[in-house]
């Protein structure tokens, strides 16, 4: 697959590059996809929800009334479960919720989500550009100059822009990723793909070693 290459301008730049077929043409595994996302999704929660069982929770230390005689329920603490603030039964405890994938299931999921963009030709590639400053005005221009201004957008740099990165942050529909950085889940969660010349080679080297 060939597309051209657009100046920063939103004109052509009469030069073209080449998708490689075995990234961006397979046909795309639904499941790797469900794999990766659940397992981003996952490694992202803190995994640090608390609450007191009734050893933590403060009082309860004496029995509160004699064990026989009174016609009510047999109780040793008030911090039971069942009293009105005792502890809470099988609350939510910290732990880890990280989800391992293999790296083979990892890029085939990356090339699916790739190979479902180029066909539904959501995919442009702009020149090479960086910027002088951190300055929203001027990335905020480059999109409306390729009419991608408001789209939900990837933009996906060859290396570090941290003046790129910096003047994207401030623009809702905007997210920016190195070419080997870019996840699943990124790549997905887009209408747009943004790619910069350059990155296509390392976006495609990344996935064919």
């Amino acid at each position: 697959m060939e597309l051209e290459v657009y100046k920063k301008d939103g004109t052509k730049s009469g030069e073209t590059v080449t998708l490689a077929p075995e990234v961006f043409e397979i046909t795309p595994n639904d499941h790797a996809i469900y794999q990766a996302v659940r397992s981003i999704q996952a490694n992202q929660r803190q995994g640090t929800h608390k609450v007191k069982g009734r050893s933590e929770v403060r009082g309860g230390g004496r029995k509160p009334f004699k064990q026989k005689k009174t016609g009510r329920a047999r109780s040793g603490s008030t911090r039971s479960g069942v009293w009105v603030g005792g502890g809470s039964i099988f609350g939510p405890k910290p732990h880890d919720y990280v989800l391992k994938i293999t790296a083979k299931v990892k890029a085939l999921a990356r090339k699916s989500a790739l190979s479902y963009k180029a066909k539904d030709n959501s995919i442009v590639v702009v020149e090479d550009f960086s910027l002088d400053a951190p300055k929203t005005k001027e990335l905020t221009s480059v999109l409306k100059a390729l009419s991608l201004y408001g789209k939900k957008t990837l933009l996906i740099t060859s290396k570090n822009e941290e003046s790129v990165y910096k003047s994207g942050r401030n623009i809702p529909t905007v997210n920016i990723r190195e070419a080997d950085k870019a996840s699943t889940y990124d790549i997905l969660d887009t209408q747009v793909l943004l790619i910069q010349k350059s990155a296509v080679g390392v976006l495609q080297k990344s996935l064919m070693n």
